[in-house]
């Protein structure tokens, strides 16, 4: 079930195909990555893409590990507290990305009331899904919403796991809070943290779904990632299976380097520890 769509794709990509022309496919060798690689339209679905896990991942990184912190202590309610936190996480991106656009709805949505605008008048709300500036903002706002909890959460059992007689030790050094956060807290939790930023770096070089139910890659090209063109390329208008398959091993090559940074760091990260 893996193995073949993968070779099958790989064969694709160095021909000139299309799923709905019912024609054989034509070998091109590496003409489409030519194509791809050569063009500037191509490269600025690459930055897109890349802008929006960059922006996303460090903001899940810091709200996550902020909340593991705030609830690493016991309180009352604590455990409803945790839970409800989580709730984002588990529901569907299509819908998150629905009722989402009613929040950012310059005129009756309550986004805009949150952060100060009281006015329904579209012309000095901001328009958050049609601003080609704001677009990518509000995809990033809301992506943060829904997966910092994952990254709470991962935080969150490494915080747990810290033996208590280091910050006991550190407490007779009379350390100051700022000293065990910075040599005891944050090394401790490193690995976790990192294995949580590489699995939302390698969700965010796919997002789709989110994307398409806010924005659907608009407006203009403003959020087109390369999962969004990917999908206009393969099933709409030409159905260019072969240009496709192709830009989508560019993905798998990018995705497999940025996952080997992280992998050699986590593993000089778990040796320092």
């Amino acid at each position: 079930m893996n193995v073949v769509p993968l070779v099958m794709s790989l064969y694709y990509s160095f021909t000139k195909f299309s799923d709905i022309a019912g024609k054989a496919p034509v070998w091109v060798g590496t003409l489409n990555y030519q194509q791809i690689l050569a063009s500037p339209e191509f490269w600025s679905y690459y930055a897109t893409t890349g802008k929006y896990a960059l922006l996303s991942v460090a903001l899940q990184t810091i709200v996550g590990f902020s909340l593991a912190l705030l609830l690493k202590a016991k309180f009352k309610a604590s455990g409803l507290i945790t839970t409800l936190i989580l709730v984002p996480m588990m529901l569907s991106p299509v819908v998150v990305g629905q009722f989402w656009k009613l929040i950012f709805n310059p005129t009756m949505g309550i986004f805009n009331q949150l952060i100060g605008y009281w006015s329904t008048n579209v012309t000095t709300s901001p328009q958050w899904l049609t601003s080609p500036t704001l677009a990518l903002w509000a995809i990033v706002i809301v992506d943060v919403w829904m997966w910092s909890p994952f990254v709470m959460l991962l935080c969150l059992s490494g915080l747990k796991a810290i033996p208590d007689y280091l910050y006991e030790a550190a407490i007779v050094d009379r350390a100051s809070a700022w000293r065990q956060f910075w040599r005891i807290t944050l090394p401790q939790v490193a690995p976790l943290l990192l294995v949580a930023v590489l699995f939302r770096t390698i969700e965010a070089f796919k997002a789709f779904d989110l994307i398409q139910g806010l924005t659907s890659g608009g407006p203009g090209t403003a959020t087109e990632t390369i999962a969004v063109k990917l999908y206009r390329l393969a099933f709409l208008g030409t159905h260019d299976t072969g240009k496709a398959s192709a830009m989508a091993y560019i993905v798998l090559i990018i995705i497999i380097g940025i996952s080997n940074v992280y992998i050699r760091t986590l593993n000089r990260v778990k040796g320092d520890a």
